[in-house]
């Protein structure tokens, strides 16, 4: 079992986003959001991980991070992307809006 940690980057009243990290590596992110019927889960991750490892990373989700926030689960939906980074798009930093031309960051 994979040793994960979840750290939040935002909440909204609806919404919760997660970096998931595996030691000091990010290997995913969660978007969730809530609605008085439903919670709609989008988990991408590192196309490194196992299908055991994305399991868990759900598991985690529905046990306790819809549990946290007070909303009734109602109809979990998940959609799971699973490949690699190619960049970042900030108006922080410039640099982080480059990509090459097969799509990977510089």
């Amino acid at each position: 079992m994979a040793e994960l940690k979840f750290e939040r980057e935002v909440r909204t009243p609806y919404s919760e986003a997660y970096l998931v990290m595996e030691l000091d590596r990010q290997v995913g992110r969660v978007d969730i959001h809530f609605t008085s019927e439903m919670v709609h889960v989008a988990v991408s991750v590192d196309e490194s991980l196992t299908q055991e490892t994305v399991q868990q990373i759900i598991d985690t989700i529905d046990a306790d991070m819809c549990d946290a926030v007070g909303i009734a689960r109602g109809n979990f939906v998940v959609h799971i992307f699973q490949g690699r980074e190619t960049g970042v798009l900030s108006d922080e930093n410039e640099n982080e809006n480059e990509f090459s031309e097969d799509g990977s960051d510089h």
